[in-house]
């Protein structure tokens, strides 16, 4: 896989982080510096670990099915991807609500977990394609981290103006490299 291709996967797989670090600066009016950079931080770490995860669960996996390999991460991606659409256009439907709660730790790894659960999958892809795993979580995280920064400092000032389009624009993006790795292995 490419560099390029590994950051538009990153910048895919950062939209739900990035939609959630909007939602928090926006509904977490009294985040403080050390939150606020904790947000990017897990989210970044969580996203950077889950596709290691899920390549070693799928190298078990690959030698079985070699031959379908590129159909399995096209498949794998275009379902990640079609969901963030679906999932997103039908949260706009329902009015948006903010919690006047108090940010808390729990709170930030239940969202790390829930944000980074599609970059298990395409670990999983990752033993498949036999991509340098390593190297493309290091982007994954990296990029994760930066998007979520910007995320939060967004949500602090611009609020839901963006967030919807952010996650719309990340699976467009993810059924877009699962075809490209789709046609890199047919032609």
């Amino acid at each position: 896989m490419k560099l390029l291709t590994m950051i538009l996967l990153a910048l895919g797989l950062a939209m739900d982080a990035f939609a959630v670090s909007v939602s928090n600066g926006l509904c977490y009016r009294k985040l403080t510096a050390p939150k606020m950079l904790m947000i990017p931080l897990f989210f970044g770490v969580f996203q950077g670990v889950m596709p290691l995860l899920g390549c070693f669960a799928g190298g078990a996996l690959s030698a079985a099915v070699m031959k379908w390999d590129h159909w399995i991460a096209f498949g794998l991606l275009a379902f990640i991807g079609g969901r963030m659409i679906f999932d997103t256009l039908r949260e706009k439907s329902r009015p948006a609500e903010c919690r006047s709660a108090e940010f808390t730790l729990r709170t930030l790894l239940m969202q790390s977990v829930a944000t980074s659960i599609d970059a298990l999958a395409v670990g999983v892809s990752f033993a498949m394609v036999r991509v340098n795993a390593p190297l493309a979580s290091a982007v994954i995280a990296a990029v994760t981290f930066l998007c979520s920064l910007v995320g939060v400092l967004a949500g602090k000032r611009f609020g839901d103006a963006i967030s919807g389009k952010a996650e719309i624009a990340g699976g467009v993006l993810l059924i877009g490299i699962g075809l490209e790795m789709l046609l890199e292995h047919l032609i």
